[in-house]
């Protein structure tokens, strides 16, 4: 009699918890393709952003081919509209990049071989048909590459893979000046860790804290009030993952909540708050990481982008394409809607959202899934709500 009662109470808890994940359900929301813009795996397509001041055009990582900028004007027909080579910044790959105002931020450096330099270049894009070079920079260091750029104020933040973070002074958009280097450590969460796997390559910079994802390091949050003088107050690893492979790719902050990439992991959402004492809130987890397999995996959660009216998460997945996760409940992480599929032989690398539009990039790949196509696909959803 105990049993069935401890049975029945198991089976109430299963019906509640299935009836709060039908709750999240994003109902009519659709996800629909405009159209295409194909590469050459000779100069494969990273990441992308749609301008920020509201004008139809669409900035390209386009790594080896430099910064492309297309007019998007009609979604339908994109029109490459400038380039802006790799021959200017000493023929370092663009890999990734941000816009403030007129100004793009380029973070410059091939960091899948690790033998070009950390750097950040400068775009002035007050006439987005007519870009203008302004300056670039680079550590005096060789090999590392770059990962991320993110700015706030007169401050540029290059995540620089292997060497850490890097604050520039961009006060004078013509002459970059250095201020200041910080690298974690490398000790955390795994006591004897291997260097190469430890890369500072998603970042997310609000109020002078800098969230870093610091791929096989986790989670760290950095103070910069005192830009001279970086110092870390918080650091998260999942502890379910001690001493298994893991990389923390990429993050996107909403107030307290800090949501994040975790390659094969799908997404974990943090309860940063407290910086000394991170929380673990949710885990979108669809292949029971770590019981999955790195190679096998159908999902690799890399770039993330956040829709705060909608509570979505867009992330590219690899060779699954688009996964957008609802939030409503970030305890419940649900899968809401996914575009393409494992099944397409073509894997993506970033992913942004603009208003009503999503973008996303593909990259040519062999491991840890093959793919064999690149460039952008432009999106639009609707019905959030």
């Amino acid at each position: 009699m105990q049993t069935g009662k401890r049975y029945y109470g198991i089976l109430l808890f299963i019906i509640a918890f299935h009836s709060i994940l039908r709750a999240q359900d994003c109902g009519k929301f659709s996800i629909i393709q405009q159209s295409q813009i194909a590469g050459s795996c000779n100069a494969i397509t990273l990441t992308m952003l749609h301008d920020q001041q509201n004008r139809p055009y669409l900035y390209v990582a386009n790594k080896e081919a430099g910064l492309k900028i297309y007019d998007i004007t009609d979604l339908k027909k994109p029109r490459l509209a400038a380039i802006v080579p790799t021959s200017l910044f000493a023929s370092l790959h663009v890999m990734n990049l941000a816009q403030d105002g007129n100004y793009v931020y380029l973070a410059i450096g091939n960091h899948f071989n690790n033998k070009q330099s950390s750097g950040m270049a400068i775009v002035d894009v007050s006439n987005p048909t007519g870009p203008v070079f302004l300056s670039y920079w680079t550590l005096n260091k060789s090999g590392g590459g770059s990962g991320v750029i993110k700015v706030q104020d007169n401050y540029a933040f290059l995540g620089a893979m292997g060497n850490g973070l890097l604050i520039l002074d961009i006060t004078d958009k013509t002459r970059i000046k250095f201020v200041s280097q910080f690298i974690p450590a490398i000790n955390y969460p795994d006591p004897n860790p291997k260097k190469s796997l430890y890369n500072a390559r998603g970042m997310e910079v609000k109020n002078d804290l800098v969230y870093l994802c610091y791929d096989a390091g986790g989670l760290r949050l950095i103070n910069t009030k005192d830009k001279t003088k970086p110092v870390e107050i918080g650091r998260y690893s999942n502890p379910v993952m001690n001493g298994l492979p893991r990389a923390y790719n990429n993050v996107v902050v909403d107030d307290s909540l800090a949501y994040i990439t975790a390659d094969y992991c799908g997404m974990e959402i943090l309860n940063i708050k407290n910086p000394a004492g991170i929380k673990s809130v949710g885990w979108w987890n669809p292949y029971g990481c770590p019981r999955n397999n790195w190679f096998s995996s159908p999902v690799h959660a890399n770039e993330i982008a956040y829709n705060k009216d909608c509570k979505l998460v867009f992330i590219s997945t690899g060779k699954s394409d688009l996964d957008v996760i609802n939030v409503a409940n970030p305890v419940y992480p649900v899968l809401c809607k996914e575009f393409g599929g494992a099944g397409n032989k073509m894997g993506t690398w970033g992913v942004s959202i603009y208003k009503e539009q999503a973008f996303l990039s593909y990259t040519c790949s062999v491991i840890p899934f093959s793919s064999n196509w690149t460039g952008v696909r432009i999106l639009t959803y609707g019905n959030c709500k």
